[in-house]
């Protein structure tokens, strides 16, 4: 194939080839400072070009893609780094606010693509040098948390300059930065349901050079406190100017001016060299050793609970047996067992002639067999000791003989 195609072509060919490897195992520079929020996509589209091509022709963007990143040498990422994605079809994110401790150190992340189709893989590494910069840090920082936003969505360029434009027209300063960002699950947040299309809210902070507007000043007061309190929405006149595209949460906002927040500081003791002070050399334990006696551990456990317990049997059988009050209860209790099995024999040798309610009557005229007054089976129970007129209507009535021998009912 070579030698056909022309050295012009050759040359093409070959230096696209050398683009290639070179942009697969480069590593890839960026420059954030310190103080100022800290944005890298992982595009998804940079990674495909590692990949076999898939079967089908325009389907190349249906490959789910997941990314692993961690610190070169460590099996996660910095303190202040995240990383965020959402479907194995999105791009991820890196984010994060470097301090002023990182400056000046190259901090090399690992980025692992993972193709989900072919389980294959692709490796790229990722420098940040951490600038300093003269403005960090912002005296005058206040944090929003809006409601209807997830992370990924705020990290969004468009989205976060319409947020930081929204800002700066609130609080007018002269230098408006990014500082950071939280999603509100990192804040002990919960997963909101799937439905009405509910975000989990996010937490911006940004910083300023002027001191805080009249407006971001409103929550402060006491009448909105009140309402925070009452968990009703404070009265903020420019809310408006941020409610067409950004829900904020007003009594979760802060604002702090760090000229007036007092240091902390901590004194750590030193940490020393490391090397444990001397204290002779070790003397291990001889090889023989003794045979342990557990006779006095069987004395404890088994022996002395069996003698507490038959010295209270002997004093619980001396209680009943042979004092008076012991002995008066036990025939007691003897009368009461005779006196019972006396009663259960009496009833079941007695005989009780059945009451005339109950017996047919007999008609000597038309020879029928009237049915008695209660059945066999009446519930004599619930039977009340005096009859109403009521009871006696759905009771069968007896025939009675009249003079002139016929018999009416």
């Amino acid at each position: 194939m070579l030698c056909t195609m022309s050295a012009a072509a050759v040359a093409v060919w070959f230096g696209t080839v050398v683009t290639i490897l070179s942009r697969s195992h480069a590593d890839r520079n960026v420059y954030p400072s310190a103080g100022v929020l800290f944005v890298h996509v992982l595009e998804r589209e940079y990674f495909k070009g590692e990949f076999p091509p898939y079967p089908k022709s325009g389907d190349a963007s249906n490959d789910p893609i997941t990314f692993n990143t961690n610190l070169m040498g460590y099996p996660d990422r910095p303190g202040w780094l995240r990383y965020i994605q959402r479907t194995p079809h999105s791009d991820g994110v890196l984010y994060g606010s470097p301090t002023a401790d990182h400056v000046g150190k190259a901090t090399v992340i690992e980025i692992t693509a993972y193709n989900r189709r072919t389980f294959e893989t692709a490796r790229h590494n990722l420098v940040i040098n951490i600038m300093a910069t003269e403005e960090f840090p912002l005296p005058y920082q206040a944090e929003f948390y809006i409601k209807n936003m997830n992370v990924e969505e705020m990290l969004a360029s468009e989205v976060l300059g319409d947020f930081l434009g929204a800002v700066k027209n609130v609080w007018q300063p002269e230098r408006l930065n990014a500082i950071n960002i939280t999603s509100a699950l990192d804040r002990g947040g919960r997963v909101p349901l799937p439905i009405n299309n509910l975000k989990e809210g996010v937490y911006v902070m940004v910083g300023a050079d002027v001191p805080f507007s009249s407006c971001l000043r409103e929550v402060e007061s006491p009448h909105n406190q009140l309402r925070c309190s009452q968990e009703m929405e404070p009265v903020i006149s420019c809310d408006k100017k941020f409610r067409a595209q950004f829900h904020i949460d007003w009594c979760k906002i802060s604002l702090v001016d760090i000229n007036k927040v007092v240091p902390v500081y901590i004194t750590r003791p030193d940490p020393g060299t490391g090397i444990l002070p001397e204290y002779g050399e070790y003397n291990p334990p001889s090889e023989s050793l003794k045979a342990r006696e557990y006779f006095s551990d069987f004395l404890i456990t088994l022996a002395v609970p069996s003698a507490v317990a038959l010295v209270l049997f002997f004093i619980l059988g001396y209680t009943m047996c042979c004092r008076r009050e012991g002995v008066i209860q036990l025939v007691h209790h003897s009368s009461i067992q005779k006196s019972s099995k006396e009663l259960r024999s009496m009833s079941k040798n007695r005989e009780i002639s059945w009451p005339l309610s109950t017996l047919p009557v007999f008609n000597p005229v038309s020879g029928e067999v009237v049915p008695p007054i209660h059945p066999d089976n009446y519930e004599t129970t619930s039977m009340p000791l005096m009859q109403t007129q009521t009871n006696l209507q759905n009771q069968i009535t007896i025939p009675q003989q009249r003079p002139s021998g016929k018999w009416y009912s």
